[in-house]
């Protein structure tokens, strides 16, 4: 399997991204990081170059919703680096509320972030691994995106269910080609996001070990993972074929 030396990772200051950016950093790679929160990427750069100096790491303030910027940011490392060989989508928002108790905006800002600001993050990527005839696009969707989702849950499910079939898409208009792409629903793992969410959040992995089962499945370049693969596989299969009413109560 190809070895992936560039990768660029958005919404890397914390989190997954943080924990994905560590790992690839300690098997050598070359690393573009990007996110809203410029102190923490630029705290992470120069420890990943102090504790790895034989790679290169550089780093951009972006939000992913300043669509225009994403093209623009991708370039420059695209630039910077001599090509890119892998490209995370990762940057997402997890706030919420349920539908129609007077939190449109909590909501609209989450599917606009985690899937018109994934749009554009593909569109970026897929340009440059067009050109390159060569390239890993990596989405991280979520396990909520299996099915619509009850309570705080319902847009942010939403927006990753639409990622999911964005991706998928992708995938199969570039069968064939040497570019690959692949799908990675995270169940729980701890992170800022779940432990701002105020919701239940059971079966919650660590962050290392959480982090370590991302990084496998995206190195597999496998089109679908659930992550960590125990035990969100298997509920995957289960938690489909519920009644919603049992589903409401489990979820």
């Amino acid at each position: 399997m190809t070895t992936r030396t560039r990768i660029l990772i958005t919404g890397a200051s914390s989190g997954l991204g943080e924990g994905m950016a560590r790992r690839f950093a300690a098997e050598g790679r070359d690393l573009a990081l990007c996110a809203r929160r410029t102190d923490r990427l630029d705290a992470l750069a120069a420890q990943l170059t102090e504790q790895h100096p034989t790679i290169r790491v550089t780093t951009a303030g972006l939000d992913v919703n300043d669509h225009d910027d994403v093209f623009t940011v991708f370039r420059a490392f695209r630039d910077e680096l001599g090509g890119l060989d892998r490209i995370v989508v990762n940057a997402g928002l997890g706030k919420g509320q349920p539908i129609g108790t007077g939190y449109f905006e909590a909501n609209r800002q989450t599917v606009e972030t985690n899937m018109v600001a994934a749009l554009a993050q593909c569109e970026a990527a897929m340009e440059i691994f067009r050109e390159q005839n060569a390239g890993h696009l990596v989405v991280v969707s979520s396990f909520s995106a299996i099915r619509g989702m009850p309570r705080n849950m319902t847009a942010y499910g939403a927006s990753k269910a639409g990622v999911s079939a964005l991706a998928d898409g992708i995938r199969a208009d570039v069968h064939g080609t040497p570019i690959r792409v692949s799908t990675v629903l995270p169940g729980f793992i701890e992170s800022e996001m779940t432990s701002r969410s105020g919701g239940r959040t059971p079966l919650v992995a660590d962050a290392d070990s959480g982090a370590d089962s991302l990084v496998k499945a995206i190195e597999s370049e496998r089109a679908t993972s659930y992550v960590p693969s125990w035990p969100w596989t298997p509920l995957s299969v289960l938690l489909k074929a519920v009644p919603v009413g049992l589903f409401r109560r489990l979820v």
